[in-house]
């Protein structure tokens, strides 16, 4: 494998000065719009430019960040913001949206495409649709182990880029609706407030349960290479450059095998220390931890050390310089190997008393404060020449000068604009109502008539009677962590023969999985625009369920050649989860897979165990039946989970009957919307 990629962040010009600087060999930087840290600084398209030109002449790549959901009315200006990476020449397009991807790849075919963490991909068959999708670079989800991402990596066919320092999310990125639900700001639109930080106690205690350490996995950056993985990315640009510029440098010595400064690494930001739970599979409550007050008086004492990081430009790139001295006058040459630079010296040459050769490789070979290194200098000349310093030192900033420039140029992408219809969805008829239970036993078979589909989770797929079969559809696992994939795997070539009406794809893993047999796009696949729900039904969905993130509005702008459908009652899943914020106060051994937390206004957000991962629930469920031609789509979906089978009788009776909700209930963001 060649050598491997230290990926820095780039929140604005003076974080990317600093990770070029400190001898990053790729920065990842966002637009001022459509990227998931929209409060840093960001680019224009004009500083884009200035960036890739900058980074280019020092043999840095920059990959820039789309990884964000869009909503359809933003296309075009997403149309613009592609042609705008296009131009710029940037090496790569961070993606998240399925839509944006499209639309890459119609507008700029050439333009590489790297699949977001955002994306959730956490398996190999995730990895392999990405792959077929004619991406060429992965970045898989943090909450992988070290034998997870070496079967990822060693098998999927395309690069694979993963997080060894900064923050982590407590939910699976790309799968948190908790601040968009608790205050209209959309983690997926990259406008996240951050309530995992504040208090939400797993024993009514006030402590923030849901805030986890920072990862460092600097220790163990050598293993991860044999592993398979070609980048190592580091998290934040929220941060400052001297964060950057401190990581870089530990990152570049991890690299080589050697000790880096452990103390300023934890100094420049800690949340009390790090954790590698997630790598070594030690899941456990040693991973939470919360940003004290001892922490960031560190932070401001080790400000000035990290400053001396990117102090002075490091030198990266080798150069071949050529002295060429005749009695009409010398010409410097310098190459990289593919541009060369050309100088020649005002002064003339004066015949030598003595051998020349070493002052001159001297003077020559001086190139502290610029991104070169000189390997050979070679002295051409019949004979023994005089030149003085001044001279020589003049020609050689020049032809450096001169080479920068060469390497400053910008080699933009073909782009072809592609017009965007504006279409609105048809109201049908008459709406269908689908139901999904959490179990079958949730499921009162008097009431099933009422259900134009049923969903249920493919464990459940031995409890359905042949008899509802044709009208069930199998919920595929949203998390597939390590062997699960491959019992699900097992579970689907079996009930594919057992009569069902088809699976549920809740990632593009599902879709590896169900080649050729019928598939149902779910609201974990974050359809928010036409061409996002378009995406999903060109890769074989028979309907698509949309994220609640939407407002009606915007719903009733998708219409793809297939159905949609929103959802109209449910406890919503805020998050999900592999670390457990139950391991704050207990272990796994006798828990009985629940539980709850309690947040600052004393709200108790329940908590599900099960299949490797948590599930976090909206306390208030959603519910729509009172307002019955609200959402233009083709069916409204009755998402049951932690309701008890009357419970569920009771609100089926209210739904169906276009009934006031008889206790707390939230219209969620169909009429507000989200940031």
């Amino acid at each position: 494998m060649a050598q491997w990629e230290i990926l820095a962040p780039a929140g604005n010009e003076e974080m990317l000065r600093a990770a070029v600087f400190s001898g990053a060999d790729a920065v990842y930087l966002g637009l001022t719009s459509f990227n998931a840290r929209r409060s840093a600084g960001n680019f224009t398209p004009e500083a884009l430019k200035e960036a890739v030109s900058f980074c280019h002449a020092r043999g840095v790549k920059v990959y820039v960040t789309l990884n964000t959901t869009i909503y359809t009315d933003e296309l075009p200006a997403m149309e613009q913001t592609i042609k705008d990476i296009a131009k710029a020449g940037a090496d790569a397009a961070i993606v998240q949206d399925l839509g944006v991807a499209k639309l890459v790849k119609l507008c700029a075919p050439e333009l590489p495409l790297h699949g977001s963490t955002q994306m959730s991909i956490h398996s190999l068959a995730g990895a392999k649709q990405l792959a077929k999708m004619g991406f060429s670079r992965v970045i898989p989800a943090r909450e992988l182990s070290l034998e997870e991402i070496q079967v990822i990596a060693q098998n999927c066919g395309i690069e694979v880029e993963c997080f060894v320092h900064g923050a982590m999310c407590m939910s699976i990125s790309g799968q948190c609706m908790m601040s968009a639900f608790l205050g209209g700001r959309s983690g997926n639109r990259g406008s996240c407030a951050g309530p995992c930080r504040l208090p939400f106690a797993a024993d009514g205690s006030g402590q923030a349960h849901l805030s986890l350490k920072d990862m460092s996995l600097l220790d163990h950056v050598q293993e991860m290479h044999k592993a398979g993985v070609c980048s190592f990315k580091i998290e934040g640009r929220m941060r400052t450059p001297e964060y950057v510029a401190a990581v870089v440098t530990a990152c570049r010595a991890a690299r080589e095998g050697e000790t880096f400064d452990r103390q300023l690494v934890k100094g420049v930001f800690s949340r009390s220390g790090f954790t590698d739970g997630y790598l070594t599979g030690q899941r456990d409550g040693r991973m939470f931890g919360v940003r004290t007050k001892a922490d960031t008086e560190e932070g401001k004492k080790a400000l000035p050390q990290a400053r001396e990081a990117y102090r002075r430009e490091l030198g990266r790139i080798a150069v071949d310089m050529t002295l060429t001295i005749e009695e009409e006058g010398a010409k410097l040459k310098c190459t990289d190997g593919t541009a060369t630079a050309v100088v020649y010296l005002e002064q003339l040459p004066e015949p030598a008393q003595k051998e020349q050769t070493a002052a001159i490789e001297r003077c020559l070979s001086k190139t502290g404060g610029t991104p070169f290194v000189v390997g050979k200098i070679m002295v051409q000349s019949e004979k023994s020449w005089y030149l003085p310093a001044n001279a020589l030192n003049e020609a050689r900033r020049q032809v450096l000068d001169q080479l920068l420039q060469k390497r400053s140029k910008v080699e933009p992408w073909e782009y072809h604009s592609v017009p965007l219809e504006q279409v609105r969805h048809t109201m049908p008829a008459k709406k269908q109502l689908w139901a999904r239970f959490a179990a079958f036993e949730q499921l009162d078979l008097e009431q099933s008539d009422r259900f134009e589909k049923i969903i249920l989770p493919i464990a459940q797929a031995e409890k359905v009677p042949p008899s509802l079969r044709e009208k069930t559809i199998l919920e595929l696992p949203r998390a597939m962590f390590g062997v699960l994939e491959q019992d699900t795997k097992n579970r689907i070539q079996k009930a594919a023969k057992e009569g069902f009406a088809g699976f549920e794809a809740q990632n593009l893993a599902h879709f590896f999985l169900c080649q050729g047999l019928p598939v149902f796009a779910g609201f974990g696949m974050n359809l928010t625009n036409q061409l996002s729900a378009q995406a999903a039904a060109d890769l074989g969905a028979k309907a698509v369920t949309l994220l609640p993130e939407l407002s009606a509005q915007q719903i009733e702008e998708i219409s793809p050649t297939v159905p949609t459908g929103a959802i109209g009652y449910g406890h919503l899943p805020l998050m999900l989860t592999r670390a457990c914020p139950m391991h704050n106060v207990r272990s796994c051994q006798g828990c009985p897979k629940r539980g709850e937390l309690t947040d600052r206004k004393n709200r108790q957000f329940p908590v599900r165990c099960g299949l490797g991962v948590r599930t976090i629930f909206n306390p208030v469920p959603l519910y729509l039946g009172d307002k019955p031609k609200a959402l233009n789509c083709d069916y409204e979906i009755l998402y049951f989970s932690i309701e008890s089978p009357d419970r569920i009788r009771q609100v089926v009776e209210l739904y169906t009957n276009n009934q006031p909700f008889d206790k707390e209930l939230t219209r969620g963001l169909y009429f507000k919307g989200t940031d």
